[in-house]
């Protein structure tokens, strides 16, 4: 139970959600987008096939910084005919949607005493869940992924949710698989 001078406190350093959308009206939140995500890879060869080949992604920007390199992905379409130069690469990362930035600290590929990241959905570590992509066709995407080799999570005849899948990526993350025409209602 919070003290009446803790309760106090909390309130004036921290305000209400609902008080803070009032105060600033310098930036208009309408205009934000969901930029990207980011997984920490230990494989980058394995990792940026799977995204790649699997997934049908393409890597258009590779940043190395110290020791590390981030990798930024992204579905084709909405890249049109534009010339990918530096200039239009950088600004296609923070100017789009669904960027998936995979970050490789060096040396983990190789290190035999590297356990691996927790992918969020088993301790220790949890919290984190998945992504999601959509498929024209389930059925067939499952299909594919079978034939590729894709380890599953969840196939969609599994459980009482029959309309979605989850694959695993080569850490582990989980890749939740729907239709593009799903219907909400089902969810």
């Amino acid at each position: 139970m919070l003290s009446a001078f803790s309760s106090r406190l909390f309130s004036r350093t921290r305000p209400a959600f609902t008080q803070l959308a009032t105060m600033s009206t310098a930036s208009n939140p309408a205009t934000y987008k969901f930029n990207h995500t980011m997984f920490r890879i230990k494989d980058p060869k394995v990792s940026l096939a799977f995204y790649e080949n699997v997934l049908g992604m393409k890597k258009f920007y590779e940043s190395p910084g110290g020791d590390f390199t981030n990798y930024f992905l992204a579905f084709p379409n909405g890249f049109g005919d534009i010339e990918l130069t530096d200039e239009n690469v950088k600004a296609q990362i923070f100017n789009r949607e669904g960027v998936l930035e995979l970050c490789h600290n060096w040396g983990t590929e190789s290190d035999p005493e590297f356990k691996g990241y927790a992918n969020g959905n088993s301790e220790p570590g949890r919290g984190f869940g998945h992504i999601c992509v959509t498929v024209d066709d389930l059925e067939a995407a499952c299909k594919r992924f079978d034939d590729l080799g894709v380890k599953f999570k969840k196939r969609p005849e599994e459980g009482k949710m029959r309309h979605i899948a989850f694959i695993l990526d080569p850490d582990g993350y989980w890749v939740e698989i729907v239709a593009h025409s799903l219907n909400a209602g089902t969810l």
